[in-house]
């Protein structure tokens, strides 16, 4: 068995693997968890990755967990061209820099901002403080700040005039407030003309193709099975602070 990628697309670090995968050429069979079905919980699933999250990626007898390992993996053993993950020791200490900030910034800001604004009220029919709401919204606005002024600032991409994997992991991470009707954008002419530039470098139909899911994720109908419901809000209640 070859590569096999354990990923969900409704998730923002599986919508990064995907991308990298699909537009460095990595041949791997795709392996579909659906979380919002709760096929993480499943034992076969607990076998591949005893952490219950995607992404996860199975190499033969050798598994990995986490997005930035896997990226970093898939990187190095498939070759890929040197501006995802340079090997000049100053930039690719700036890609690892955006990569530990993102964690408990960036990514938590946009998890939070998508399920108070659309997944609690629509999907899970919890309604969320308005308070609650604008607190997380105002966080986000300065997480974007940051995001600009100390690693976008005047250059092309997040870590110079190349694109690389912190750009990936940036969008797609951006792309969950999007989803929920966040026009995080249009008062950033700097940053949308970022995303432009990722998107382009990425390609427009790939970039479409990993983010069909999350972009009509709006439209599901709201979760009617009682069990998986209560699982889905334990799993989740970390996200409304």
């Amino acid at each position: 068995m070859g590569l096999e990628l354990y990923l969900d697309l409704m998730s923002q670090p599986c919508r990064a693997v995907y991308i990298f995968a699909k537009k460095n050429g990595i041949p791997f069979q795709l392996r579909t968890i659906e979380l919002l079905k709760g096929q993480q919980y499943t034992d076969s699933f607990a076998q591949v990755n005893p952490l219950r999250k995607v992404p996860a990626l199975k190499d033969g007898d050798f598994v990995l967990a986490e997005s930035v390992a896997i990226l970093l993996y898939l990187s190095r053993k498939y070759k890929a061209p040197d501006h995802w993950y340079p090997q000049d020791l100053q930039t690719r200490a700036r890609v690892d820099e955006y990569l530990a900030w993102q964690h408990t910034a960036l990514r938590s800001c946009c998890t939070r901002a998508m399920w108070q604004k659309m997944m609690f009220p629509v999907f899970l029919g919890q309604p969320v403080p308005p308070e609650m709401l604008a607190s997380t919204l105002a966080e986000l606005d300065g997480c974007l700040q940051v995001l600009e002024d100390k690693f976008l600032q005047n250059q092309a991409f997040l870590t110079g005039s190349h694109i690389s994997v912190a750009d990936l992991v940036a969008i797609t991470e951006l792309m969950h407030p999007v989803s929920a009707g966040c026009k995080i954008f249009e008062s950033r002419p700097k940053l949308a003309a970022w995303r432009q530039r990722v998107e382009a470098e990425v390609g427009e139909s790939l970039f479409q193709e990993a983010h069909e899911v999350v972009l009509k994720a709006k439209d599901m109908p709201p979760l009617m099975d009682p069990a998986l419901k209560e699982k889905l809000k334990l799993s989740v209640q970390c996200l409304l602070h």
